[in-house]
This record gives structure tokens, sequence and C-alpha cells, in this order.
């Protein structure tokens, strides 16, 4: 039995989308559930999973194409029998033949990618035949695309292909220059566009502050094993900067809220925004009433996003709302930076790299793990004593945390 594989139900707000690549060809068998394509709109990448088993038929809209709700992309034939399905045409396997032969000269196996690799390869344009892989079997991994790229696609090939000897070969010139013209990708154009709006309708200012993490870092040390032997999630840093900015939310409710024409909408609950870097830009899970999740929720919550978000399955609702952000380029190595706001809230937290520094501790100059921290705000609405507030509430739950405990 034939069935028509469609464009899954886009959201309200989204007009249209932008069929990515296809993972299968016509003519290949597929299990159900397994993923066919990805589906790109301006906030997420949707995966379209085969409805039964069997084998592709036809597939009607080819990557790039721009498609819309429902619209019917490929046919599916159902069912065992179709494993029989037609092979291609003899002339086209004579013309597959001598490519699948080169290959093979060649030395390139064609080993599938993960969706992180396969993204960053198709982002940038690049053939991924070309590139050493350095992981199990010797698949690509980020790593190689991201070192291929900083060197300019050199030295990555294998040697089974090195090119005729220098002798023969003529001399490359020296000193030439490359452009290359990338469209941004729908998600990267929306956060471009996102930032803009931020920087245009809103009256941005930053405060900073620094904490000395000798306390958590002491409390990680100590309970990381058991916490995760008990939780079977890792003890980061993290869920202790939700859970203090929670604390100082509580306090100063106006930078939990947001503005909606000449009106500040107050959030009595908390949605915290965790940013989060992938391949294709950043995007923002959303952790739902925070406040009402222990310690080990929360943790559990941001790994199950980051590692969905690196995998490309996060869904609309994974990333609508939300009432606060924090962001960490400390991953990144950042010291320190001033963080745009995610609108419309009317604030956003910074993390930034620990550094051990030097420090006054009871007039004696001591080493500790030193974080710089900032809070940007919506000057509209939030005012400079709120802000400077909210971030030394902060600074006091992180350096005792025990105040978690005795709500103080």
């Amino acid at each position: 039995m034939s069935i028509e594989v469609k464009v899954p139900q886009l959201p309200e707000s989204v007009a249209d989308a932008t069929l990515v690549n296809w993972h299968k060809k016509e003519g290949d068998r597929v299990e159900r559930d397994e993923n066919l394509v990805d589906i790109e709109t301006d906030k997420v990448v949707l995966e379209v999973p085969a409805p039964a088993a069997g084998v592709i038929k036809s597939i009607r809209i080819q990557d790039g194409a721009t498609v819309t709700s429902g619209e019917v992309i490929a046919i599916l034939e159902e069912g065992e029998g179709a494993a029989a399905a037609p092979a291609a045409p003899k002339a086209e396997e004579a013309r597959a033949a001598p490519a699948a032969a080169a290959e093979e000269e060649e030395g390139g196996a064609d080993m599938p990618l993960s969706p992180s690799v396969r993204r960053l390869v198709e982002e940038h344009k690049l053939d991924a035949s070309k590139i050493r892989g350095t992981g199990r079997d010797g698949r690509l991994t980020k790593a190689d695309v991201l070192d291929f790229i900083a060197k300019g696609g050199k030295d990555q090939a294998p040697a089974a292909k090195a090119a005729p000897s220098a002798a023969a070969a003529p001399a490359a010139p020296r000193g030439a220059r490359e452009e290359r013209r990338v469209p941004m990708t729908r998600l990267r154009a929306r956060i471009a566009e996102r930032m803009m709006e931020a920087n245009n309708e809103t009256a941005m200012l930053t405060s900073f502050n620094e904490v000395d993490l000798s306390a958590v870092m002491e409390l990680r040390k100590k309970y990381k094993d058991v916490f995760e032997k008990t939780h079977g999630v890792k003890l980061g840093f993290m869920g202790f900067f939700v859970k203090a900015a929670i604390e100082a939310l509580k306090k100063f409710p106006v930078v939990n809220a947001s503005v909606e024409g000449n009106d500040i909408i107050y959030h009595d609950y908390y949605d915290i925004g965790i940013a989060v870097s992938t391949p294709k830009g950043l995007v923002v899970p959303v952790v739902r009433d925070a406040d009402q999740l222990s310690l080990a929720g929360v943790e559990k919550a941001i790994a199950d996003y980051a590692k969905k978000a690196r995998e490309g399955g996060l869904a609309l609702e994974d990333i609508t709302g939300g009432t606060f952000t924090i962001t960490n380029g400390g991953v990144f190595g950042s010291l320190f930076s001033t963080p745009i706001l995610n609108r419309p809230q009317s604030a956003i937290l910074g993390m930034h790299a620990i550094k051990e520094r030097p420090v006054v501790v009871d007039g004696q100059v001591v080493a500790r793990p030193m974080m710089y921290i900032a809070l940007t705000y919506d000057h509209r609405i939030v005012d400079g004593r709120e802000a400077v507030l909210t971030l030394v509430t902060i600074k006091e739950m992180l350096e005792d945390p025990a105040r978690f405990l005795v709500g103080v």
C-alpha cells in the first residue's frame, strides 16, 4: 500500500519552511519512525519520521525547496513486499559504476554522519570525502570538520589521495584570496532579526559583579559522585545559577517581567531559558516552572535539552516563552561579555570562565576561583537599583549555597 509522507503541521506563526536534506533516496528501505528528512523553520529543525516500514517509492520535493504544512513530499510503499522494489535502470547503474570505482580507488568510504557533523558540512558546503576522520572506524567528528575549516581545507586529505609529485604539479599562486557566498539558514536569519530587534527596541544596559565559587566547587567535589549515582545526572554549575537566579527574581519581580506596549507583564512563575550553542546557531530551550524543581530536576532538564539541541531534536514548544535567560560564554573561554536581551524578556544573566585570581579574605591575599557575571536589562522598566541588587543576590546565594536550604 502506498502512503503519502507529508510535512508536519507547522505552528500558526510559521507560514512555511525549508526542506533541508533527505537522509534517504528513492528505492531505499526504511523502518517505521526512522528519520527521512530534516525540515527547517526559522526557529527549529523538524525531523519527519517514516509513517511505516517500507521503501521510498518516489521523492516529490527536493533539497532546498520551500514547503508548507501538509504538503506531500514523498510516497512510501508499505510492507515487506516493498523490499523487492525495482532496481535503478541499467543505464543509471552504468553511469554510477565508474563513480563508485573512482571512490574505491581513492579509498573514500561513505560513512554515515552524525546530525551535528552533517549540518556543519552542509552549512559550509564542504565535501565530506575530503576530510580525514579521526573517530571510530574513521568516522568524521565535529572537531574534524572545524579543524578542516580552520585550516582552509588544507592538510586534511588522506595520504592515499596525495597529489602528483611536486615536480609535476604546478605551484599554487601565492597569496590567492577566495570568497564564498553562503545564504543564511532560516534559523540564522531569525537569530539576526531577533538580535537587531533587541538592539533597536529596548534600552539595554549591563551591570557586572564577580562571584567567589569556592563554596559551590567544594560542594560539587564532595557530592558529585553520589549525586550522579543517585540522580543519574552530573552535578554541574548551571543548576546552582538557575536556583540563585530564581531567588533573586523572587525578590525583584520586575527583572522577571516583560514589556507589552505600555504595559508591564509580571510573571508569577519562573520559566528559565538556557542558551545552548548548536552548529546551526544559538537556541534557548526553556526549563518550565524551574522554581518547583529540585537541583537534580534542573540539571536533568538542562542535560536533556542540551542533547536534543545538539542533535536537532528540539520541538517548537521547547524554545517558546521563558521569563528570564541564562547564557554561559565561559564554556568557550569568555572572561567578560555583555549578553543581548532575549526579547520580550527584560533581563539576561551572563556567566563566564572561572579563573583563579588573588582576592582579599579576612585581610589576607588568597587565590580563589572567581567568575565575572553580567546582567543585561531593559532600562525602560528595570532601574539600576533592581539590576545591581539582583546581581548581588545571585552572588550571595552562590557564595553561600546553604541559603538555598534555609530560604534566606
